[in-house]
């Protein structure tokens, strides 16, 4: 029992260690959109830029992973491979090109305000995998509900809301503000455009397409990857071969559609986003996503997505002067005051479970209190074969 006590506080020091890796992970995520909306002109090809990138951060997570997990890296087997398969497809290769191809189609206001669907797509699916445990008869699934519905809300206010400006003055940024963000827009891709509108679709509905599968695709790997975790510990290891197989599907895509020999010369602006976003954006915010989805779970990862907006509003006026609105205040409350109340639902749940065990006088292996485990796991074999001893593993 004492065991059992000290393995639950040195998990607890892990969970804030993860809660404030995932603060810094949308720091930097906001950093991003900072960078590349300075940086990145009129031209640069979407599918360029995301081989660069993404060969950059393989390149350190490769050798990292390599020296850093020898010894609890376990054998590969098909398993394993067809999740980092799916891993790839979805959170690097689809994530990255659909946001940069509905961005270049819509606007930003608008892939912005969709955005907060991540969350709501991770919970959704969480739920159908297994990963993630919610009784709305209880207090603590209840209070995960509401704490996803406010923080998702907070974002939208954000977004749909302005106010008058707090911090600065709008019209000194006004002028600014209009020529980056007719700078940050990528020319549509020719070959997609042509595709979709033999279909039917126009630039604005094939947008709009992207950013939902661009959501839907975040949401998949994050759910796909929870369970991964539990039999495959090697969270940096599980980064490395995700951007390998990601990396794969960029560079074959690139060659077929990347016609112009011209598209691969980048300026020094475009070069040093490129370098921001293979170190920092990539190799360092997908390795501390990775290890605070083993922590935390999907669910509640996917909760911090909605802070971008907030520190991309907050590095905005610090390094471009743009004035913080009252909108982007209300809505950083609200989006604190979700993830406080999502935090609070799944500590308290692991308190009541941690304390089930403590008094039982043979610890049930499989069971949580309430819950069966039964058909728990029944989706989530599909992609990570989730052993009895793993599910046990998942309990939080």
């Amino acid at each position: 029992m004492k065991m059992l006590g000290a393995a639950a506080m040195a998990n607890g020091d892990d969970v804030w260690r993860a809660h404030m890796a995932m603060a810094a992970v949308q720091v930097f995520s906001g950093g991003y959109h900072v960078i590349t909306k300075v940086a990145l002109n009129v031209g640069v090809n979407q599918l360029v830029f995301c081989v660069c990138r993404d060969l950059l951060a393989l390149s350190i997570l490769a050798p990292l992973a390599y020296v850093r997990e020898k010894r609890v890296r376990l054998p590969l087997n098909r398993g394993f491979l067809v999740s980092f398969f799916f891993l790839g497809l979805t959170g690097i290769f689809g994530n990255q090109l659909l946001f940069l191809l509905g961005l270049g189609y819509t606007n930003p206001t608008y892939a912005a305000a969709i955005q907060p669907a991540v969350p709501v797509f991770t919970f959704i699916l969480s739920v159908m995998m297994g990963t993630e445990t919610v009784n709305l008869q209880q207090k603590e699934g209840q209070a995960k509900v509401a704490g996803t519905l406010i923080c998702v809300s907070g974002a939208i206010l954000m977004v749909m809301f302005r106010g008058p400006p707090v911090f600065g003055y709008a019209e000194s940024y006004s002028s600014l503000y209009n020529e980056i963000s007719a700078k940050s827009q990528p020319e549509p891709s020719g070959w997609l455009i042509s595709t979709f509108v033999e279909w039917g679709f126009n630039t604005w509905h094939l947008g709009v397409l992207c950013l939902i599968g661009n959501c839907m695709c975040m949401a998949t790997y994050l759910s796909i990857q929870a369970p991964l975790l539990v039999k495959y510990p090697a969270s940096l290891s599980v980064t490395a071969f995700s951007y390998f197989f990601g990396v794969a599907f960029m560079v074959f895509t690139a060659f077929f559609m990347v016609t112009n020999s011209t598209d691969w010369n980048l300026t020094q602006s475009e070069a040093f986003a490129v370098l921001y976003a293979g170190v920092v954006a990539s190799a360092l915010n997908y390795g501390l996503l990775t290890w605070s989805n083993k922590i935390l779970g999907p669910s509640l990862v996917a909760l911090y997505n909605p802070l971008q907006p907030a520190a991309s509003a907050f590095l905005s006026r610090i390094f471009l002067g743009s004035p913080i609105y009252l909108g982007s205040i209300f809505g950083g409350i609200l989006i604190i005051a979700g993830l406080y109340l999502v935090t609070w639902a799944s500590h308290r749940q692991k308190m009541v479970t941690i304390g089930a065990l403590l008094r039982s006088p043979e610890p049930p292996r499989n069971r949580e209190p309430g819950i069966s485990h039964k058909n728990t796991y029944q989706i989530g074999n599909i992609f990570s074969g989730t052993s009895a001893s793993s599910k046990q593993k998942m309990i939080d």
